[in-house]
């Protein structure tokens, strides 16, 4: 059974930085497709980040060259947050889908079958 945990999440004022975790069980990266979204107060929730199995990346345009996503041998998928901004206050979650492609990259929310519990991030001005 596949289950996600993450943490990581707290306050920071504009400028600042935060490392999201994302705790992988019951799957290997070799055959799951991970991303993050990021859902604010009374918004949809919205494309942050993915890696492919093959270890490929892709960000959403408001992220961009101020997020990184990656991966270590232990199961455990990071989101490296620079430069923060007030609009970047959301609750984010961990998201995993099995595939057979570590090429084809994947946005929406629709195509992830498992989800984390979700971690809050606040940013103050």
């Amino acid at each position: 059974q596949v289950e996600l945990v993450e943490s990581g999440g707290g306050s920071v004022q504009a400028g600042g930085s935060l490392r999201l975790s994302c705790a992988a069980s019951g799957l290997t990266f070799e055959n799951y497709v991970v991303a993050w979204f990021r859902q604010a107060p009374g918004k949809e929730r919205n494309f942050v980040a993915t890696i492919t199995s093959s270890g490929r990346t892709s960000f959403a345009d408001s992220v961009k060259e101020r997020f990184t996503i990656s991966r270590d041998t232990k199961n455990t998928i990071y989101l490296q947050m620079n430069t923060l901004k007030p609009e970047d206050t959301a609750v984010y979650y961990c998201a995993a889908a099995r595939t057979g492609s570590g090429l084809v990259i994947r946005t929406a929310a629709t195509l992830f079958e498992y989800w984390g519990q979700g971690t809050q991030v606040t940013v103050s001005s």
